[in-house]
């Protein structure tokens, strides 16, 4: 299986799939011409879409258009349950990655869908729940973090290894003793590839990280730890900053303001 292919799986006579997946384990990037519904019914799923990266839990699903290359990256232990819908079929206009809300009957009615299996009446089943289904899905808001990698050679080394310890704390002037370059020159090379400073882009880097902390349930300090930040309070102010709202909020089922984001 290539790791930007396509997974080799027959859609028509597997509308739904559950796949558990393990610690560390995720699948590699792939498309299909059938529209996916993905959601988590137990565990956090981190999903990559068209560019950016989506954290996907129990009150919220992903819906990646057909065509779209998708992939799971890996992370805690979970399963992912995905309905699968032709394009014709489908009476909703949602042409790019949309975070629908699972709370209320459209989980069970996922969980409905994957357990119908083969049995004789299954397709009549699946075609009155699958009606059902459309009449209950709901968009819900959410917020981007655009965490877009830098091309330079020295500020995509910076860049990849904040990705890989967003807690580092060094600034630009200890980077150029690492790297090679001036201040001058990294900030430069940030602001021009990225769109933002360094700084702001440090932030959303860590802002990022944290949100597959915060989703399986991690107190809120920990994750500032995790992440870089000395208080808790400076990690809420920056989180609400950036994305609107409190992590509490950000991933309460019930509320307007909580979903998944893209990187």
């Amino acid at each position: 299986m290539s790791s930007r292919g396509r997974i080799s799986i027959s859609y028509e006579a597997r509308a739904s799939i559950v796949i558990p997946l393990a610690a560390g384990a995720g699948l590699p990037s792939h498309s299909h011409p059938q529209h996916q519904l993905a959601w988590a019914p137990t565990g956090l799923l981190t999903l990559e879409v068209g560019g950016f990266r989506w954290v996907v839990q129990r009150s919220r699903a992903l819906w990646i258009p057909g065509g779209v290359e998708h992939a799971v990256l890996p992370g805690s232990s979970s399963s992912m349950l995905s309905v699968y819908f032709e394009p014709g079929d489908c009476p909703h206009g949602w042409d790019s990655p949309t975070v629908l809300d699972a709370s209320g009957l459209v989980g069970p009615l996922l969980s409905h869908l994957a357990d119908l299996g083969d049995a004789p009446d299954a397709a009549n089943r699946r075609a009155r729940a699958t009606a059902v289904l459309w009449d209950l899905m709901r968009p819900v808001p959410v917020t981007t973090l655009a965490v877009v990698l830098p091309t330079d050679p020295l500020a995509l080394r910076i860049a990849l290894a904040l990705r890989q310890d967003p807690a580092d704390s060094r600034d630009l002037e200890d980077w150029g003793r690492e790297v090679g370059a001036s201040p001058r020159t990294l900030s430069r090379r940030f602001r021009a590839e990225t769109g933002v400073s360094f700084a702001s882009w440090r932030t959303l880097q860590r802002l990022d990280a944290a949100l597959p902390l915060l989703g399986t349930g991690q107190p809120v300090a920990r994750v500032a730890r995790a992440v870089g930040y000395r208080t808790a309070s400076a990690f809420i102010a920056a989180f609400r900053r950036e994305i609107g709202t409190t992590p509490a909020a950000y991933f309460a089922a019930s509320s307007p303001e909580s979903g998944v984001t893209p990187r």
